[in-house]
């Protein structure tokens, strides 16, 4: 037996943690472990599949993942499943894989990571790490966005309702925008102060929500920096408009939007009430803290990633004196 395959025969298994949330999404996932086993090759990978039985749970089996010198971990589910295991990765030498099966799937676009199962296994066996920035709102930690304004009210309108689609979506985007009232705010970061009314403040490491609506389309998860979109109040008529350019990604082109670009920043509103991190809706008080942490995460994502466009410093300045003028 020559040497190169002595080599070959004593090199060690990657041992990967899959973690699947069995009621996220709408697909069945009675057939997901056989497609895994079927993709992930045994000869090179020792797979360990674990579903989850509560909330937390998730969690729980990451740590035991980390505690076990893992080298992957697969988050099999939505964006709640996806976030839980990646804040417990945090700060670990385990990458983070996803198999994405919710509805907005933030983190899976934003990294270019396919929707569909085989592609996104594919992805897994190709073994290209990267490391990703994450932010702490307060001491929680999010990975593509936190903010407050209607986009909060929103998210604390569809907690906890089933059935999460484009349609319930829009219905309760509509109801909450003749509902909410813009506040007022103060935006301090190392750059400067802004004060102003807002229809929304997002703090975004990623570029969108989920859903591919593209709140911050320059922001980069891997620059250390986070984009603050502030959209000043819309009217009716600004609706269609803002819509379409959220999606197109070109909301940085709305003359009622103002970009930040910063590391850290320190938001105070009127009164306490709703924001959401990473779409999850909590209660904070009037003043807000937000910090990006660089390249705190490992995660697995494909070979060939598209090159971003980032947003220059100097055109922020030019856009904030725009809106200002």
């Amino acid at each position: 037996m020559q040497i190169s395959q002595l080599i070959i025969m004593e090199k060690r298994k990657k041992k990967v943690y899959v973690i699947i949330n069995p009621v996220s999404g709408t697909s069945s996932k009675q057939n997901l472990p056989h497609k895994i086993a079927e993709m992930l090759d045994a000869r090179k990978f020792d797979v360990h599949i674990i579903i989850t039985g509560y909330a937390g749970h998730g969690s729980e089996i990451a740590s035991q993942a980390i505690e076990d010198k893992a080298d992957y971990v697969i988050a099999v589910g939505g964006d709640g499943t996806v976030n839980e295991v990646a804040r417990t990765l945090v700060g670990s030498e385990i990458a983070l894989g996803i198999i994405p099966l919710g509805s907005g799937n933030g983190l899976a676009r934003d990294l270019n990571i396919s929707i569909d199962v085989k592609k996104a296994l594919k992805i897994i066996t190709e073994e290209n790490i990267i490391s990703i920035d994450y932010g702490k709102v307060n001491g929680r930690i999010f990975f593509c966005t936190c903010g407050m304004g209607f986009d909060a009210e929103v998210a604390a309108k569809v907690s906890g309702k089933k059935n999460r689609g484009s349609f319930m979506y829009l219905k309760n985007m509509l109801e909450t925008f003749f509902k909410q009232e813009p506040q007022n705010y103060e935006i301090t970061c190392p750059e400067g102060t802004i004060k102003d009314k807002a229809f929304v403040v997002t703090c975004a490491n990623a570029s969108q929500y989920g859903y591919n609506a593209h709140i911050a389309p320059h922001a980069d998860i891997q620059d250390g920096k986070m984009n603050i979109a502030i959209l000043k109040p819309l009217s009716i008529l600004d609706v269609p408009q803002t819509s379409l350019q959220l999606f197109a990604k070109k909301i940085d082109e709305n003359n009622k939007m103002i970009e930040l670009l910063t590391n850290e920043v320190t938001i105070k509103r009127e009164k306490p009430g709703a924001m959401h991190i990473d779409g999850d809706p909590v209660e904070m008080g009037e003043e807000i803290h937000v910090k990006i942490i660089p390249k705190g995460l490992k995660v697995l994502v494909p070979s060939k990633l598209p090159k971003k466009n980032p947003l220059d410093p100097q055109e922020v300045l030019y856009r904030i004196m725009d809106a200002f003028s």
